[in-house]
């Protein structure tokens, strides 16, 4: 079963997620509809969505063209320079793995999830 990709339209929903990275891997992809490589970059993720692993993680997305505003909120709050296609692995609020144009394939996204993603039990902060 596919997971479903939320998409973020409001930079409330920005804070929403970073509080939800607490408690579980967060993978926030930013897209622009205007660029092949990033359209790329989304069918890769959605190839991840597919796997089973998939629905430990909440996946989101910002289209850049049409949510500018949350777009900026995310580099903003996260600190990070905006690129697109970018994906940012997120754990305890803070990025723990990017990658952007074309190092954004399904399995750098999904070994990213298995080595990142996952908190450490005794301290329940990202390994």
């Amino acid at each position: 079963m596919a997971v479903d990709l939320q998409r973020l339209t409001s930079p409330d929903q920005v804070d929403t997620l970073l509080e939800e990275s607490e408690s579980r891997p967060v993978l926030l992809f930013k897209h622009s509809v205007s660029c092949g490589t990033s359209a790329y970059a989304l069918d890769e993720l959605r190839e991840v969505l597919d796997r089973p692993q998939a629905d430990d993680v909440r996946y989101a997305v910002v289209v850049v063209q049409s949510d500018r505003e949350t777009s900026n909120a995310v580099a903003s709050r996260l600190g990070v320079r905006h690129e697109t296609p970018q994906a940012l692995l997120l754990r305890g609020g803070r990025v723990v793995w990017n990658a952007s144009h074309h190092r954004l394939t399904a399995d750098t996204i999904a070994r990213a999830v298995a080595t990142h993603g996952q908190a450490d039990p005794a301290t329940r902060q990202p390994r």
